[in-house]
Order: structure tokens, then C-alpha cells, then sequence
């Protein structure tokens, strides 16, 4: 049976890739709401536009009332909830907006969906979920030169203001859940990428920088270490988890790429240079552009994610090496350079 999903966030980088998925690959029925702020790109949904099991409205989730009548209206069997400001760096200068949107937004969804779900009665309250989708990063950080990985027992110590306002989201989800039983679920991702990701992230950014033959900026040292997740990959996982996780419980989500900031950068230049050689002057090759410059306060060392669980209960594995998948991202930005501008 067919279900409606509403999806918070769903013009967003990892929202839009999940709405694609649903739409492509089930028969269920999709609510995207969205507040539409400067990374939101309706352009990644255009494949989606038009066709009868999706609908669109344009809500800020900090909107009581808003969100109370979407919800009466669409009457979600699950929501999928990852509308959230994620920028660190915007963070750091300007943390209001995070708490506001990252955690006033969530207790109001979590408030409006509660009172909702216990309206309901039968099938369609026993079935219902909701899913909220946090990040790797409210762990901290790990040892550079540990073996030690993040799982879904990890110690919260948040970093920046993201982070923590994510922490405090998290925790929000998992108070409604004790204290009022809402069947809630949680996963915490590590760092995104692929198609349609707004330029202000290091790959897109770096791609779209060297095209235009500016700096490639790289904090501090570049040897900070992230675990890289193709989004398509991330969205397969997220409805899998909001559809056949165990209530209450949550997942950890990584690529199995743990790969130095740096060297991400090479690579980047590295395939540029094959695909789309330099025609700048005085750049023969995209890495004569690489600049290092001060780190970010704080700047967390090494993420790395344990996707036991996942693996073990839901049967998912990223299908995407790190290899594969930054060449198909940047084929892909190449292809729609329009979008960004990369000339």
C-alpha cells in the first residue's frame, strides 16, 4: 500500500535526492515543504515536477500554523524531516539562525506532529514514523591517527554552533519519544556529496573555483579527514530506514571513505585535468590554484563512521565508492555548468 511521505527540507541537497528516489522508485506519495532559502534549488526536482504523487508547498517549519495545517491536510504515514541551515562557517559568524531554525523548528514539528499522530487510531497510527536526519558531526571529532569510528553509542560533544544545534535537536526528538511515545526514528550521516549541492560545500566549491580559475581554499594544514557519502546512496538508506527501521532506534550512515581534505582537492584537480583541461592562462594544471588559509575555529580532525547496525539490520551498504562516485559529481557538474556558473 502506498504511503504519504512528507519531506521537510525536500528542495535541499540530501531532500531533493530522497524525493527523486521516492518518486522513481516506489508508489508512494511525497509532500515536500520548504522554506526556500539561498540552497534550496526547485532545479533539482524538475524530474519530479508534474507528476501527480508529488506536491509542493513553500513553509518555514518555524511556522506553527502553517505546519499544522499541512499536516491536517496530507495526513503523513511518515516525515522525513531535514530542512536545517548546515553551513559551519555561517555558523560560527551568525549562530541565531541555527538555533532557531535547527531547534525551534524541530520541537514545533515534533509538538504539531505529536498532536497529529494522537488524533490517529488503528493501522495509520501504529504505522506512522518520524524520521529526523541529523549528522556525524554532533559526535566531535576523533583522533587523527585512531582507528576508533563513531557509532550510534558515541558520546554527543559538539564543535560549532551547527553541530550543537543538531545536538540539541537530536535530543529534543528523542524526549518526545520517551516522555509522549511518539515513534520516532534518527540517523546521523557523515559528509554528502553529489549532484545539485550548493557551492558553498568543498567539492562543488572547489570544482566551480577552479573552472573559474580562482583559489582553491583549503583550511589550515588540509589534513583533516572526513567520511564521504554519495548522496543517492544516503537517500536509498534514509527511506529504508524510515520504512523498515525499528521504532526508537537509531542509525548511523557513512560511505566508507575516509579521505584527507586535501586530497579530495587532488583529486578533484586530478580529474579536472583529464576532463576539462585548463584553459586559464598561466594554470597548466588545477592544482597550481590550491591556497591554504587560516583554519576554522574549532575545526573538527577526523570524522569516521561504523555502518554495523545499518548493515546488519537493514541490509544496506553504500553502492558508491568515493572513486566513482566524485567523477560521476563532477561529470555532472561539468554537464550543468549553467547552474554554477562554472564558466
Amino acid at each position: 500500500m502506498n504511503k504519504n511521505i512528507l519531506v521537510t527540507g525536500g528542495a535541499g541537497f540530501i531532500g531533493s535526492a530522497v524525493i527523486r528516489y521516492i518518486i522513481k522508485e516506489t508508489d508512494n506519495n511525497v509532500l515536500n515543504i520548504d522554506k526556500l532559502t539561498y540552497a534550496a534549488n526547485l532545479n533539482s526536482l524538475m524530474s519530479v515536477k508534474g507528476n501527480k504523487r508529488y506536491l509542493f508547498e513553500k513553509i518555514d517549519i518555524c511556522n506553527t500554523d502553517a505546519i499544522r495545517q499541512v499536516i491536517k491536510k496530507f495526513q503523513p504515514d511518515i516525515l522525513i524531516h531535514l530542512a536545517a541551515e548546515t553551513h559551519v562557517d555561517k555558523s560560527i559568524n551568525d549562530p541565531s539562525i541555527f538555533i532557531q531554525t535547527n531547534i525551534m523548528g524541530t520541537y514545533i514539528l515534533l509538538e504539531e506532529v505529536k498532536n497529529y499522530w494522537l488524533g490517529l487510531s488503528g493501522v495509520k497510527k501504529n504505522s506512522f514514523r518520524f524520521h529526523h536526519v541529523s549528522t556525524d558531526e554532533v559526535y566531535g571529532d576523533l583522533n587523527i591517527t585512531s582507528n576508533e569510528l563513531f557509532s550510534e553509542k558515541s558520546p554527543y560533544k559538539p564543535s560549532s554552533p551547527y553541530s550543537a544545534s543538531k545536538a540539541g535537536s537530536d535530543h529534543l526528538v528523542r524526549a518526545w519519544q520517551r516522555t509522549y511515545n511518539l515513534p520516532t526514528l534518527i540517523t546521523n550521516c557523515s559528509n554528502n556529496y553529489g549532484p545539485y549541492q550548493f557551492p558553498e560545500k568543498l567539492i562543488p566549491l572547489v570544482v566551480r573555483n577552479a573552472m573559474l580559475g580562482k583559489k582553491l581554499p583549503i583550511y589550515g594544514d588540509g589534513k583533516q579527514i572526513r567520511d564521504w557519502l554519495y548522496v543517492e546512496d544516503h537517500a536509498i538508506a534514509l527511506l529504508k530506514v524510515a520504512t523498515s527501521g525499528e521504532v526508537n532506534k537509531t542509525f548511523n550512515i557513512g560511505g566508507q571513505n575516509e579521505i584527507r581534505n586535501i586530497d579530495v582537492v587532488k583529486t578533484i584537480c586530478k580529474i579536472l585535468n583529464e576532463l576539462a583541461p585548463s584553459q586559464i592562462e598561466g594554470i597548466k594544471k588545477y592544482e597550481q590554484l590550491i591556497t591554504f588559509v587560516e583554519d576554522r575555529p574549532g575545526h573538527d580532525l577526523r570524522y569516521s563512521i561504523d555502518i554495523t547496525k545499518i548493515k546488519k539490520e537493514l541490509d544496506w551498504i553504500p553502492n558508491e565508492t568515493f572513486e566513482t562516485g566524485i567523477k560521476k559529481t563532477i561529470k555532472w557538474y561539468l554537464d550543468n555548468e549553467e547552474i554554477y556558473n562554472l564558466s
